[in-house]
C-alpha cells in the first residue's frame, strides 16, 4: 500500500532568533530582504533568470521584459508539478541473460517503461541510462519556471545514486516525487522522501528492523535533511539511535515499487530523546499505528528552529552566494527562516521573499558564483537556442541528451549520481564551495565542450547539434555594429563586464581581422545579410563570429554566474 502524506504541519510559528556566527571581518553586504522597489534593469532580469533557470536566452528575456518584479517572480514560482513526458525504451535487453518471460520484452522501442516492472539487472541498467538521458532532456527543454532548478536542488539535498538504487522505476518515481513537491511543503516532502522506495533502498530504511536497527537514514534525516550541522544543531548520537527505532518497519514491494509498513518489524517500545528535543518521549505504538510514530518524530524535529535556519542557508547558497557572514545571517537568513516557520514550512513564500529582495539584486551578488557543470552545459545550450531533432525522433534526442549528460559528468556533475548522500561538495565544502568545480582537469573539459559546440557540434545518425553564432548575433539589436555586438553578447553570456581596453582588443583582433576601422565588420555583415546564400560572405561572417564566441567562452569570466 502507498503511505499517505500528512496534512500541513501544525508546527508553532515561533520566531527564529539569531545565533552568533563567527565574524572576524567586516560585513560583506549591508542589504536585507526588503523588496526591490525600482523597475528591473535588463542586467537585473538576466541575473534573476540565470539563477532560477539554466541559462537565459534572448527569448527568455523578451518574454519577461517590462514586467514588474513581482509578476516575474510569481511566474517563475508557478510550476505544473509534473512533466509532460516520461522516459522511453532506448535500450535492448540482453537475450543471453534476460529471460524470455521478462515483461520488458513486451515494451517496444520508443515506448514508456515506467509502469512495466522487472527485476532484471541488465534491463534496469538500460532503464537507468534512459532515465538519466530523459532527465537531461527536461533540463534542456525546461519551461520558464523554477521546477528544474528546484528538482536539482532537492536531488542534491536528498541525494541518492541511481547505481545504488538499481531499480529504474524507483529512480524515476523518486524524480517524480521531487518534481511534484518541488515548491510545496517541506515537512510533507521530508515525510514523502522518508517513505519513498528509492530512499528506503538507498539508505537502508527497508533493512531497519526492531531486531537489527539500521541508523543510516535516522542519521542523515537529522544531519543533512532537516537540522544540518549548524551552531544550533545539538542533537546527540543517542537521538540518532532513538530515531532509528521510530523508523523501523518500513519496506519496499518491488512487484510494483511501492513502500509499505510491516508492523512485525517495528520496535513498539517508547523512544526517549535528549535535552535538545526537550527530553521528548515518543510513545511506542503497535500494529498499523506504528507507522504514525514517523509523524511524531517529524513534529518533534520540525519544532526546532534550526530546521528553518538550515534550509534557508542551503537555499541561500543555491541561489545567492556561498559565504554567509554574521551580517547576512542576521539580515537575511534569520528573517527568511521566520517567514519559513510562519508559513508552516511552505517553500514558495521563502523563495518569493528571497528572489525579490534587495540582497538578491545587490551588485556584489551578481556574477559571484562559479557555474556548475550543469549550468555551463545546459545554460550554453539554451542561450544559443540549440535546435534538437524532432520530438518524434526519440532515439536521436536521447543520443544527444546522453552526450550532453556525459559532458557534464566529465566535468564532475553526474546527474542522477552525486558522489554520496551529502551531494556535490561544491554546495557545502568549506572553504572552497563553488571553486571545487574548477581544476586542472575540469577547466579544459569545459573549454573543450564549448569549443566543440561552436566549431563542429556533435553529430550522430545524420543530425548535428551545435551553437549557431550567426543566429545568436542576429537576435541582438545591432549586430552590424562591432562595438554593440560585443557589448550585447557579453550582456547575455557574462555576468561581469570586460574592460573597455579588452573589448577593443577583441574587436580589433577578431571582428576587424586586425584592421582598425569598424566598417570592416559592418561591411562584411551587411554583405552577408544582403546575400545570405553567398558562400564567401557567409564564411567571412561565420568564421569571425565563431572565433569571437569561442574566445569569450574560453575566458575565465565566462565561468561566472
Amino acid at each position: 500500500m502507498e503511505p499517505t502524506l500528512p496534512t500541513a504541519a501544525a508546527t508553532p510559528a515561533k520566531a527564529v532568533t539569531a545565533r552568533p556566527v563567527p565574524a572576524g571581518r567586516e560585513p560583506r553586504l549591508q542589504s536585507g530582504i526588503a523588496p526591490v522597489s525600482t523597475p528591473l534593469s535588463t542586467d537585473q532580469l538576466i541575473h534573476l533568470l540565470k539563477r532560477t533557470l539554466f541559462g537565459c536566452s534572448h527569448a527568455d528575456v523578451n518574454h519577461f521584459a517590462g514586467k514588474p518584479l513581482a509578476a516575474v517572480v510569481d511566474e517563475l514560482l508557478t510550476v505544473p508539478g509534473t512533466s509532460s513526458t516520461v522516459p522511453v525504451k532506448t535500450y535492448t535487453p540482453n537475450a543471453a541473460t534476460t529471460p524470455a518471460t521478462d515483461p520488458d520484452w513486451q515494451v517496444a522501442a520508443g515506448q514508456p517503461w515506467v509502469t512495466v516492472h522487472t527485476n532484471d539487472g541488465s534491463v534496469n541498467g538500460g532503464r537507468r541510462n534512459s532515465f538519466k538521458a530523459w532527465w537531461f532532456g527536461q533540463l534542456v527543454q525546461q519551461q520558464r519556471h523554477l521546477q528544474e532548478k528546484m528538482v536539482l536542488f532537492w536531488h542534491n539535498h536528498f541525494a541518492t545514486e541511481t547505481n545504488d538504487i538499481g531499480n529504474g522505476i524507483a529512480c524515476y518515481k523518486h524524480n517524480v516525487l521531487l518534481r511534484q513537491m518541488a515548491l510545496g511543503n517541506f515537512k510533507q516532502l521530508v515525510k514523502a522522501v522518508t517513505l519513498d522506495p528509492a530512499m528506503l533502498r538507498y539508505l537502508n530504511g527497508e533493512r531497519n528492523t526492531r531486531t537489527a536497527p539500521d541508523e543510516n537514514y535516522a542519521r542523515e534525516l537529522q544531519e543533512l535533511f532537516t537540522l544540518g550541522k549548524g551552531p544550533g544543531s545539538q542533537y546527540t548520537e543517542e537521538d540518532v539511535k532513538q530515531a532509528a527505532r521510530v523508523l523501523t518497519g518500513f519496506r519496499v514491494n518491488y512487484t510494483d515499487v511501492t513502500s509499505f509498513f510491516d508492523a512485525t518489524r517495528h520496535d513498539t517500545g517508547n523512544k526517549t530523546f535528549s535535552a535538545f528535543y526537550g527530553n521528548r518521549t515518543i510513545a511506542g505504538r503497535t500494529g498499523a499505528d506504528g507507522a504514525k510514530e514517523l509523524d511524531d518524530l517529524l513534529d518533534m524535529i520540525f519544532a526546532q528552529q534550526e530546521v528553518a535556519l538550515h534550509m534557508v542557508r542551503k537555499l541561500y547558497r543555491w541561489f545567492v552566494y556561498y559565504d554567509i557572514d554574521a551580517q547576512a545571517e542576521a539580515d537575511v537568513i534569520v528573517p527568511l527562516a521566520n517567514i519559513f516557520r510562519a508559513a508552516q514550512y511552505d517553500i514558495k513564500p521563502v523563495l518569493r521573499a528571497l528572489l525579490m529582495s534587495e540582497h538578491f539584486f545587490d551588485p556584489q551578488n551578481m556574477g559571484c558564483m562559479i557555474k556548475s557543470p550543469l549550468d555551463l552545459v545546459v545554460g550554453a545550450v539554451r542561450e544559443f537556442q540549440v535546435q534538437f531533432p524532432p520530438a518524434t525522433d526519440f532515439a536521436a534526442n536521447y543520443t544527444m541528451w546522453n552526450w550532453l549528460h556525459t559532458n557534464a559528468a566529465n566535468q564532475q556533475q553526474n546527474l542522477g549520481d552525486p558522489p554520496d548522500v551529502a551531494g556535490w561538495k561544491a554546495y557545502y565544502q568549506e572553504p572552497q564551495y563553488y571553486e571545487i568545480w574548477i581544476n586542472s582537469d575540469t577547466l579544459p573539459k569545459r573549454n573543450q565542450f564549448t569549443d566543440t559546440m561552436i566549431i563542429n557540434g556533435y553529430t550522430r545518425n545524420g543530425f548535428t547539434i551545435r551553437f549557431d553564432p550567426i543566429a545568436f548575433a542576429r537576435r541582438l539589436p545591432s549586430p552590424e555594429n562591432p562595438n554593440l555586438l560585443i557589448t550585447d553578447s557579453l550582456q547575455y553570456l557574462y555576468r561581469i563586464g570586460l574592460s573597455a581596453a579588452t573589448r577593443q582588443q577583441i574587436k580589433r583582433d577578431i571582428l576587424l581581422s586586425g584592421q582598425s576601422l569598424d566598417h570592416y565588420w559592418t561591411d562584411a555583415w551587411n554583405l552577408y545579410i544582403a546575400n545570405p546564400t553567398d558562400s564567401m560572405a557567409l564564411a567571412a561572417v561565420r568564421n569571425r563570429l565563431r572565433s569571437l564566441y569561442q574566445y569569450l567562452m574560453n575566458l575565465a569570466e565566462y565561468q561566472l554566474a
